[in-house]
């Protein structure tokens, strides 16, 4: 028999999540999801009389959205930690919904708006009373030329529940209803492969499983294939629709150009990324050398290379090694650590239904941000840890700081934070370890946060241009052409020391960062920057530190790629990508000379 996955009530409550720090229960956001219908329809009160004082209808319907805001957090996570609980289900469908009649509901707010003349709007952004908001009215004025007439803006928001029709089917098919094969153990004990228990799986020693754990998720999703391509397909075929009607170029410039990010940037991650593909290929070349394997597949990917290294660390040892390691980030910074880690902000282990991976969401306002987990005990889960507290802390700095209409920083820093929390603590690992089968662990480690996060990233950004691309270009988004597409990149990244195995190319069907689009190349833009921001943090000192909390306090008080500057990055230049692969290129030196 396998082993069964926990249920959430055989989880110590120490490691799960409490909710009750937005809502007592669920009759409390019952009475505020009542009285968030009523104050919706005093909002829209204002439609057609914006102009005769656009002052107070902006700070009525910006309130509005922060009321909002954890009856829609509250709704999300409760079902998170069970998709198959209906009564949560319940709760995240109504909230959807609302949602829809909420942005519908004033959905007038920015036409109308646009309908006063450019200098009223001017001397509006500009009016100190108005200063909270001065950032939205300046974004009103750039994106004047993608804004629709009225009526268009209400059909635009009357559509929000039938445009995320493919990311939930999605979500109820690969976290409900697909179901994998068991592992066979080494020694002939069965175990649950699931997608939270993946990650285990495919680092594990021995090649069998790791073999059997690759072949059942990817094997699982291929004959999903033609759904997953119906619905992958969908959300694109939205995307394009969406770009178009907001006369957008593309749909990636429909992501990036509200963001203020060049598209170049996008472009430059991904060619510099090309010029030192030879390097991966080195990196997996001494893999493939170390564990003795006269062919290196894509299931070989994960082993850790250095193998005698107890890296052995359930969860509370491993919060403890991130305590250690985030300590150059300034004691009122660890101080807040220690407080999520025993106050309610994060949901730990692996349980039955729980969503896989990880995420950290802000609340908005004085509600601490939560943090989702799926803890095994080893070092790639401990540095999930520091990286979702990254995220945690950039959104308790931003709430802290900016008043709510500038709180919600840009998607494009959003992996600056979490990822400059996992560089510091790497890098302070590094400066104080002395043991070198400990330090060829950590660089091993190290290695594959470039592989994973520059590299592959990369590549998903690279299948997400080419995907879209096919939709506007009107060729049909097939099972067959996306998987081609995705095998072709697999090859062209690792076909240098790999056997690509075929498979592989089912692997996009299982990312469920795709339904969220053009957003993936930020982890390695992130990573990049963070490169430079620890090395800044851990040599500079209290000054780096001072700055990067300007970085972390700034919300959308500035556009993404100066809030950057004021942390000492120019991530508009390829230089900072350069400069991350360069580090690439010495840690595996280094590396190479500890072996």
């Amino acid at each position: 028999m396998a082993s069964e996955i926990r249920t959430r009530d055989q989880i110590d409550p120490r490691y799960q999540w409490d909710l009750t720090h937005i809502f007592p229960s669920d009759e409390a956001w019952e009475a505020a999801l009542t009285e968030l219908a009523e104050e919706a329809k005093r909002c829209a009160g204002w439609n057609g009389k914006v102009a005769e004082n656009p002052k107070q209808a902006i700070r009525d319907i910006f309130a509005l959205d922060e009321h909002a805001e954890p009856v829609r957090c509250y709704a999300f996570l409760r079902k998170e930690t069970d998709n198959a609980d209906e009564t949560a289900q319940a709760l995240m469908a109504r909230v959807s919904a609302l949602g829809v009649e909420l942005s519908t509901a004033v959905s007038f707010l920015e036409p109308e708006l646009n309908e006063l003349p450019d200098e009223d709007l001017t001397a509006l952004m500009n009016d100190p009373e108005m200063a909270d908001y001065s950032e939205f009215l300046r974004g009103l004025l750039r994106m004047k030329a993608h804004a629709l007439p009225k009526d268009q803006e209400r059909l635009m928001s009357m559509m929000g529940e039938v445009t995320r029709v493919s990311n939930n089917v999605f979500d109820m098919l690969t976290g409900v209803d697909m179901k994998f094969p068991d592992v066979v153990m080494p020694d002939g004990s069965t175990r649950p492969l699931t997608e939270g228990t993946y990650s285990a799986f495919i680092r594990h020693p021995d090649r069998d499983v790791r073999r059997q754990a690759f072949e059942g998720i990817m094997g699982t999703y291929d004959k999903m294939g033609a759904t997953i391509a119906a619905t992958y397909g969908g959300r694109v075929k939205t995307d394009v629709f969406l770009a178009r009607a907001r006369n957008y170029a593309s749909a990636r410039a429909a992501k990036m150009e509200p963001l203020e990010i060049p598209e170049s940037v996008y472009d430059n991650l991904i060619d510099v990324i090309h010029e030192n593909l030879p390097t991966l290929n080195e990196y997996l070349q001494l893999r493939k050398e170390k564990m003795g394997l006269d062919e290196l597949h894509m299931y070989d990917l994960y082993t850790p290379l250095v193998t005698d290294v107890d890296m052995t660390l359930p969860y509370d040892k491993a919060y403890d090694l991130v305590l250690e390691g985030l300590q150059p980030m300034g004691e009122d910074y660890v101080a807040k650590l220690r407080e999520a880690r025993t106050g309610g902000w994060i949901d730990v282990y692996p349980s039955k239904n729980k969503s896989s991976g990880a995420f950290s969401m802000g609340t908005m306002g004085k509600v601490h941000p939560y943090v989702l987990l799926n803890h095994n005990d080893n070092l790639a889960d401990t540095f999930t840890i520091a990286h979702e507290l990254g995220h945690s802390m950039h959104s308790f700095y931003s709430n802290q700081t900016q008043p709510q209409p500038k709180a919600d920083y840009s998607l494009f820093v959003a992996e600056v934070a979490s990822t400059c929390n996992e560089a510091v603590m790497m890098r302070h690992l590094l400066n104080t370890l002395t043991d070198r089968k400990a330090r060829a662990y950590l660089l091993n480690h190290r290695l594959e946060q470039f592989r994973t996060t520059c590299f592959r990233q990369t590549m998903f950004a690279e299948f997400e241009r080419i995907s879209h691309n096919m939709a506007e270009t009107n060729q049909p988004l097939t099972r067959t052409a996306l998987t081609d597409a995705y095998y072709k990149l697999n090859q062209q990244f690792y076909g240098g020391a790999c056997e690509v195995d075929k498979l592989i190319g089912a692997e996009w069907m299982r990312i469920p960062h795709f339904y969220r689009p053009f957003y993936v190349y930020v982890y390695a833009t992130g990573l990049c920057a963070a490169v430079t921001l620890s090395a800044k943090i851990l040599t500079e000192g209290e000054s780096a530190v001072r700055d990067y909390r300007k970085f972390l306090s700034a919300g959308c008080s500035v556009p993404p790629i100066e809030a950057l500057k004021l942390a000492g990055i120019d991530m508009s230049s390829p230089e900072p990508i350069r400069r991350a692969m360069e580090v690439f290129k010495e840690t595996l030196a280094e590396f190479k000379t500890v072996l």
